[in-house]
């Protein structure tokens, strides 16, 4: 299989993800700004989940870009991190539905760390197919954002259980980090496109 099958296969689910979360927006009976109001914190929980799921296509675009060949175990590995990825509509629906309440911010968090962890794993499937001098690994380094961002949804799902703002302070605090993709990504590659 070409990557370019994977990228057009994964970014068909991305699309239709969002689009699930989009159509989650239920239109407000009333023609008075006031009738926005209770669909506030359905639309947060979604601008939220809207932009990890665009921090998810961006920098998985530039990980299919490092690959030379596609593996099973890479095939595999995407399906995993799609898997998780299909989730965000559900957990992002009961989030704002119930105001970003103890359980639903909890299931939230946990799929956030579901959806890194499988991210991760994506990584060293194509770091394995392509060898520790590719320029996936020569990119990412320690991968120190990946390895602090597990540890933040970790550590909120455990806050929400008490205090589920702290836990969305933790999830966008984790989107910042990764809100702008990858440079070194970039970089390596136009170094190898000039060599």
């Amino acid at each position: 299989m070409s990557k370019g099958r994977l990228e057009a296969f994964s970014d068909g689910v991305i699309a239709i993800i969002i689009t699930i979360m989009v159509l989650e927006l239920k239109v407000p009976h009333g023609d008075r700004t006031e009738d926005l109001v209770p669909l506030i914190p359905t639309f947060l929980s979604y601008v939220l989940s809207f932009v990890y799921v665009g921090i998810y296509w961006n920098n998985h675009h530039h990980l299919l870009h490092t690959c030379t060949a596609v593996t099973g175990t890479m095939l595999w590995a995407n399906l995993h991190l799609l898997f998780w990825l299909s989730l965000f509509p559900f957990a992002t629906g009961w989030m704002g539905e119930n105001h970003f309440s103890r359980a639903p911010t909890v299931l939230y968090g946990a799929v956030l760390l579901m959806a890194a962890i499988a991210y991760s794993l994506l990584e060293h499937a194509i770091i394995h197919a392509h060898g520790q001098g590719s320029i996936l690994k020569q990119s990412i380094g320690r991968d120190w954002k990946a390895k602090v961002s597990v540890a933040l949804y970790l550590l909120a799902v455990v806050l929400a259980l008490r205090w589920s703002w702290i836990a969305d302070v933790a999830f966008v605090t984790a989107a910042m980090l990764w809100f702008i993709p990858d440079r070194r990504i970039e970089k390596r590659l136009r170094q190898a496109n000039e060599t």
